[in-house]
């Protein structure tokens, strides 16, 4: 292929073997950079327009299953390894009165309370209404969205990976 027809973000990072890489690097930036608004904006139109995109993240996925969670049940679901940003966030959840905590010894469980319930559900209705809508215009099906799913988690093993071996540097 061209250089001219390389789609990357930093082109001293796409030079020689594995260029292809950095292509894909850059579709991730632009998908976080894009998901990151979507969520906030969605977020803003539920209701709630002062969350972060990781607060949002943490509140759907406290939610999720309709089961407690611990901080680092968040995290390893996540796949965050900075757990003061999840506990941050933890925090300000409960002081907008979204998240209910109990301690149980040293431990401390997480659940969504009427109120954040009410938002992840307001949240998902306008996802419905502005995002699963438009889905079947795009050429995505149910299967290739699980394939690329699937994609990605493999990939995020490889950057995982790569992560520890740069930190053993």
């Amino acid at each position: 292929m061209s250089d001219s027809r390389r789609i990357v973000s930093s082109r001293h990072l796409a030079e020689g073997e594995g260029w292809e890489a950095s292509e894909f690097e850059y579709g991730l930036i632009i998908a976080y950079n894009a998901f990151t608004r979507w969520m906030q904006r969605c977020m803003t139109a539920a209701g709630m327009p002062e969350l972060s995109p990781l607060e949002i993240l943490v509140l759907h996925n406290t939610n999720s299953r309709g089961r407690e969670k611990r901080l680092t049940d968040i995290c390893f679901i996540l796949n965050i390894e900075d757990s003061h940003t999840v506990n941050y966030a933890l925090r300000k959840l409960l002081k907008l009165g979204l998240l209910e905590n109990e301690k149980r010894g040293k431990e401390v469980f997480y659940k969504t309370s009427p109120a954040g319930l009410a938002l992840c559900m307001a949240y998902q209705k306008i996802r419905e209404q502005c995002l699963l809508g438009t889905l079947p215009t795009t050429g995505y099906d149910g299967e290739e969205l699980r394939r690329i799913a699937a994609a990605l988690r493999g990939m995020s093993g490889l950057y995982d990976q790569a992560s520890r071996a740069a930190a053993s540097l």
